[in-house]
């Protein structure tokens, strides 16, 4: 059985810090990031949790791909998905509440 997966693009609340990921679950990933339940981690170090950017597959494989196809751009490519889907770069987390 295939299993759907997105890709989202973190950042903080000056948007100076951006992060792309990958899941199969985004509701879950974004309650992780938002309570911080990885201390260690880059975005609870950066305090990046508000979602501006995300993509929704209908297979992990092909999430997979598209983040790293994302993440192997610059950072100006990632502003331009960005203000394609988000020009006020509003936290978009409400959708997976």
């Amino acid at each position: 059985m295939e299993r759907g997966g997105a890709i989202y693009i973190l950042t903080n609340k000056n948007n100076t810090v951006l992060y792309t990921g990958v899941t199969s679950d985004l509701r879950k990933r974004l309650y992780e990031h938002k309570n911080k339940l990885f201390a260690s981690s880059f975005t609870s170090r950066y305090n990046v949790s508000k979602l501006v950017y995300y993509e929704v597959f209908t297979s992990i494989e092909e999430a997979i791909a598209r983040e790293k196809q994302i993440k192997g751009g610059s950072r100006k490519k990632k502003i331009v998905l960005i203000e394609g889907m988000n020009p006020e770069w509003k936290d978009l987390s409400f959708n997976f509440e």
